[in-house]
């Protein structure tokens, strides 16, 4: 399924060719969000966007590409000298859609007739502008549609049936248009009307003349207030009241650390006006924070970890860049499960009811994918971050009197110089061709391409066997490094071969250079997805003690027929041509990785046989094992343990090229959390853990 456009844009496309030949559609993107200017004051901006979905979407999400336009300011008025608190709403309202009508009136003209536009490519085109969707939040979705609060804004569904996963029609945009028609007339009839339609009786919606226009289709999924700010939220208060905030809190504290996990040093209960950035933060620790926990009658409920891995599993998949059948189907499953173990919080006197408007809009997160393309395409985030460029950081720069004119006329005059700076690029292009943008590949979700990036000096340059013991903890680096000099020498030797060979390997050295970080960037190399941190405890610059840490990852897997070479014979490790397999993620392994370093080149030579070159960078890693097919029926985690056959940890030399990504390991707590674990020490005191899918959106796509 195509990633930016959906079904709706085919249908409109169809509708008008019958209508008018040769028409190009222009799907106008509309949101609009109340936002604060100062703290203290309570001077508000309420801005209109506007974008059109022809252009791809990741353009559009960056604010610096300037896809989307301020087209307008509404008033903010409050209209207090209404006493009348229903009659003061419903000015509000006809206040918003009278500068909606005014604002889009060029479509109304536009729309059906089309305008002649030339487009990138120089060719021109009758385009036909069409509104085609909101973004906004809830209470948006409820000004733009005219329905009532607590309401669904797309359809009739009723209000003690909210909670369940039914659904229901569609509001009927053709009888609401009609009654909206009567507002010129009878008062009594337009009112009778509008309550027949179940609308609100606002005098001419800017939606009522728009044309090839359905506004009730048109209302979008809001992942960051509905999912992050909405049912996720629900839920961590519903937790929290369910095991109590200590528990939970100390489990935040023994998190292990890794590149995509905020710690919550302090938990999370004391919490206080939770933004969407630390719920999508929690969203990856939620889990783990409940393993095997007992409510409050001492029993394991296994339907609370369910509900909270559905809602996560709905969560992550209502959020991928691209969707295919199987996904949706995944989605649509992660909903179902969500409403069959849900009532366990009833049960446990927690809820009442799950009547809330915000938990009925999941519902309709497929039809909306598979109408606009995936939500990435209509995603509120956009807007708040555009609130920072175009209203907030415009306010600074007026004296803060009469701020409107000012504000105007500023960005007026930067989007003159952001249009000459990008004119001065183009005119100073060696051939005067535009740059062609990379375009991302269409296709069902997987996991997104990375490069190793290493630093170009190693942290310390000089490292002796003895402190990699006692520093970094590889107390069998000299035997795993004389291991790894007879595999690489002696590739198709036995095992019993190479145990031989590595007991007679003389290692001509007693140090080596080490660095304390693997990265991982885009393709482009633009930013950093994702690292891996090696470092043994150290002093800062202000002389306080910096713990330890040594993350764990993921490495290439190997064929499941082969289970058995991961302790190779008599302890000791097979060929490495066996244990990976560079082309699959078939049983891909995890290890804590203890050190990273490179081997001296001035032996090299005298330690690998000729034509032999040895990876530059390698890493001495502890292995876990191996994860099961196989995972627990309610959360849905795989369980790994350390290797440490006679008590000693497994641990091997591996090239760091094997390595795919960080991973993170939830501990296995038990019924409560020993205190004294934390964060530091987790991975060296638990030698069980569960392997969380959700700490970034790549290992879901592996793990899960």
């Amino acid at each position: 399924m195509s990633s930016t456009h959906g079904m709706y844009l085919i249908k409109l496309q169809t509708t008008l060719e019958t209508i008018r030949p040769g028409a190009t559609v222009l799907p106008v993107i509309l949101s609009s969000d109340k936002t604060q200017l100062t703290l203290f004051r309570g001077k508000m901006a309420y801005p209109v966007y506007l974008t059109i979905g022809n252009i791809p979407k990741e353009i559009r999400r960056k604010p610096s590409r300037q896809a989307q336009l301020l087209i307008a300011y509404i008033p903010t008025t409050k209209f207090e000298g209404i006493t009348n608190k229903t009659g003061r709403r419903r000015t509000l309202a006809n206040l918003y859609h009278g500068c909606m009508r005014l604002i889009l009136s060029p479509i109304n003209a536009c729309g059906e007739t089309g305008i002649p536009m030339i487009s990138g490519d120089g060719v021109w085109r009758r385009c036909h502008p069409i509104y085609a969707v909101f973004v906004g939040d809830y209470p948006e979705q409820v000004l733009v549609t005219c329905t009532y609060g607590n309401r669904c804004p797309k359809c009739v569904v009723p209000i003690d049936e909210l909670g369940s996963k039914s659904t229901f029609p569609l509001r009927d945009y053709k009888e609401a248009r009609d009654a909206y028609l009567l507002a010129d007339g009878d008062a009594h009839a337009f009112h009778l009307a509008c309550r027949e339609a179940g609308q609100k009786p606002v005098f001419h919606p800017f939606w009522e003349k728009l044309p090839l226009t359905d506004v009730f289709v048109s209302i979008t999924p809001d992942i960051l207030h509905q999912l992050l700010q909405g049912v996720f939220k629900h839920m961590v208060s519903w937790l929290i009241g369910t095991f109590g905030g200590s528990e939970i809190d100390a489990r935040c504290r023994s998190m292990p650390p890794n590149h995509h996990i905020s710690i919550f040093a302090k938990g999370i209960s004391p919490l206080s006006r939770v933004t969407g950035k630390e719920h999508k933060n929690m969203s990856r620790l939620l889990l783990g924070l409940i393993l095997d926990l007992p409510v409050p009658n001492g029993q394991v409920s296994p339907r609370i970890c369910a509900c909270v891995r559905a809602l996560l599993d709905f969560l992550y998949l209502a959020q991928l860049p691209s969707h295919s059948p199987h996904t949706l189907a995944r989605l649509d499953d992660s909903l179902s499960r969500f409403h069959d173990n849900k009532d366990v919080f009833v049960d446990l006197g927690i809820r009442a009811h799950f009547n809330i408007s915000k938990i009925h809009s999941l519902t309709h997160y497929i039809s909306s994918i598979q109408l606009f393309g995936t939500t990435d395409n209509y995603n509120t985030e956009q807007t708040e971050r555009l609130h920072i460029d175009e209203i907030k950081d415009a306010y600074e720069a007026t004296n803060h009197k009469d701020e409107y004119n000012q504000m105007t006329t500023w960005l007026g005059r930067r989007e003159k110089v952001q249009l000459h700076s990008s004119f001065i690029a183009w005119r100073q292009q060696s051939n005067g061709d535009p740059v062609p943008s990379s375009v991302i590949p269409i296709g069902a979700p997987g996991p997104g391409a990375r490069s190793l990036r290493m630093a170009k000096a190693p942290a310390r340059k000089t490292v002796s066997f003895d402190d990699l013991a006692q520093k970094y903890g590889a107390i069998d680096f000299q035997d795993a490094l004389a291991d790894f000099i007879a595999r690489t020498n002696h590739p198709t030797a036995s095992a019993a071969a190479l145990a031989s060979l590595a007991s007679d390997t003389l290692i001509p050295f007693r140090s080596v250079s080490v660095y304390h970080r693997i990265k991982f960037s885009s393709p482009d190399g633009s930013k950093i997805v994702d690292s891996i941190v090696v470092r043994p405890e150290q002093k800062d610059t202000r002389g306080r003690l910096v713990p330890s840490r040594f993350d764990t990852a993921l490495i290439r897997g190997k064929s499941p027929s082969q289970d058995h070479l991961v302790c190779g014979v008599d302890g000791k490790l097979p060929s490495m041509q066996l244990l990976f397999q560079a082309d699959t993620y078939a049983g891909h392994r995890i290890v804590q990785v203890r050190v990273v370093f490179e081997i001296p080149n001035k032996v090299i030579q005298q330690v690998f046989m000729p034509r032999t070159t040895p990876p530059r960078y390698l890493a001495y890693v502890e292995w876990f094992s191996q994860i099961p097919l196989n995972h627990g029926s309610n959360h849905q985690l795989h369980r790994v343990s350390r290797l440490a056959p006679n008590g000693r940890r497994h641990a091997s030399i591996i090239p760091v090229d094997y390595i795919l990504r960080s991973v993170h390991l939830f501990p296995f707590f038990g019924p409560q959390a020993p205190r004294t674990w934390n964060t530091f020490n987790v991975l060296e005191v638990c030698n069980t853990f569960y392997v969380n899918p959700f700490s970034d959106r790549d290992n879901y796509l592996v793990l899960s």
